[in-house]
């Protein structure tokens, strides 16, 4: 295991900036997601930190040694991609013990740790089979199989689960964060899906357009996101947006009507963004009357889009409601749940 620094990293083709000083320390043992919008930089900085893509400026060190001109062999990295890589001529265990092969690892090493690594994942019933003869999961656990039997510093995920389907994704993610409970290895994993980001990461890295916009814990990333793009990115379904004013006790939107704020707000005269997560806003007792359009219920929840100030607000509730559209409702946010950007920036400010 090891720590993993990036300090002033930057890629570039000629003139055009593809990531720019990206600054990161992953401890040792933790689980780090980079997510972000496609073309936001993610895969580029995962494949620079395993060596499969030059870097432009700064350095990348893993456990404590400078790795910029070491070839992604001699980093002591195991990459596990998006579409599996299994050599279709080799069996299951083949596969996973090809690299120690590779290595001139002595045989009865190599049965030993591809037999660890198979009942870790359950594999050990596989292990005489060729890929064409496994699922997509089965497939995808044989190419972290491979990547563990290695016992590496770092383990790097490059978007693993995209290729499967809903369920098998909750599946295997909830596999490949029991796995990182096991091993306790350095891992880095990307992904476009601020659900997986959420749900396995001990840190998360939401990145745009080749810059870090936030970093931190899942919760403080979603309960105190740093910008506009932050609050609309993480979190399903995405946070609702007001423009308009903030005024002594209330926020006016752009058509006049008004919103509560949380008491002690002093950004008086301040245009500004109103932001409520879905979760946090109520549609019993008091509040402003809205008309209901849709209503879509999952079992679980209920996801109702109503308008208000000639915009649509969408609600989750959790209690069974029965509503029709037409129907008008009382939305009443959660004072302190209550986010504030600023118009021009898309920053903060509460």
């Amino acid at each position: 295991m090891a720590s993993v620094t990036l300090d002033r990293v930057e890629k570039s083709y000629g003139h055009l900036a593809i990531l720019k000083d990206i600054s990161i320390h992953i401890d040792d043992g933790t689980f780090l997601v980079l997510v972000g919008p496609s073309g936001c930089g993610k895969s580029t900085l995962l494949r620079m930190i395993a060596g499969l893509e030059s870097i432009s400026a700064g350095t990348i060190g893993i456990g404590g040694r400078v790795v910029n001109d070491l070839p992604p062999k001699s980093r002591d990295i195991a990459m596990v991609f998006q579409n599996y890589a299994l050599y279709p001529h080799m069996t299951v265990a083949e596969n996973m013990g090809f690299a120690l092969k590779l290595a001139r690892t002595p045989q009865q090493e190599v049965d030993t740790k591809v037999r660890r690594a198979s009942s870790i994942l359950g594999l050990d019933a596989l292990l005489n089979r060729y890929p064409k003869q496994l699922s997509g999961g089965q497939r995808q656990r044989v190419a972290m199989g491979r990547a563990i039997v290695r016992d590496p510093a770092v383990f790097l995920f490059d978007e693993p689960l995209s290729n499967l389907d809903a369920k098998l994704r909750v599946q295997m993610r909830t596999e490949i964060k029991a796995l990182h409970q096991r091993l306790k290895t350095t891992t880095i994993y990307v992904t476009h899906d601020q659900i997986e980001a959420m749900t396995m990461a001990d840190r998360i890295v939401v990145m745009k357009d080749g810059d870090i916009e936030q970093a931190g814990s899942p919760l403080e990333v979603y309960d105190r996101p740093r910008s506009m793009f932050v609050a609309g990115f993480i979190g399903s379904p995405a946070m609702n947006f007001f423009e308009g004013r903030i005024t002594a006790d209330s926020f006016v939107t752009e058509t006049g009507a008004t919103l509560p704020l949380p008491v002690g707000t002093d950004l008086v005269g301040r245009h500004a963004v109103y932001g409520i997560r879905p979760e946090d806003l109520s549609c019993f007792g008091d509040g402003v009357a809205a008309t209901v359009e849709v209503i879509e219920p999952t079992g679980s929840e209920t996801l109702v889009s109503a308008r208000f100030a000639g915009q649509l607000w969408l609600l989750v509730l959790r209690d069974r409601i029965d509503l029709s559209p037409g129907a008008t409702i009382a939305l009443s946010p959660r004072l302190d749940r209550v986010h504030l950007f600023d118009k021009q920036t898309g920053l903060r400010l509460n």
